[in-house]
């Protein structure tokens, strides 16, 4: 092995340590879903207007 997969940037790190890391990081590789889905599952249409596309006037009593 030329190159170590995980390199210990400060400090000095035994074996069973870097071992313990390298199963953790594993552990969560393999736990991850292989079908990402969006997190958050919100509005498509954005909730703001922008101005310029707007007309130049709205009357007094309209809602919108």
């Amino acid at each position: 092995m030329e190159s170590p997969d995980i390199r210990v940037e400060k400090g000095h790190a035994e074996p069973e340590e870097v071992a313990a890391i390298t199963a953790i990081l594993l552990a969560r590789a393999a736990a991850r879903p292989t079908d990402p889905t969006p997190a958050h599952r919100g509005r498509i249409k954005a909730g703001w207007r922008r101005l310029e596309r707007e007309p130049g006037f709205r009357a007094p009593h309209s809602w919108r």
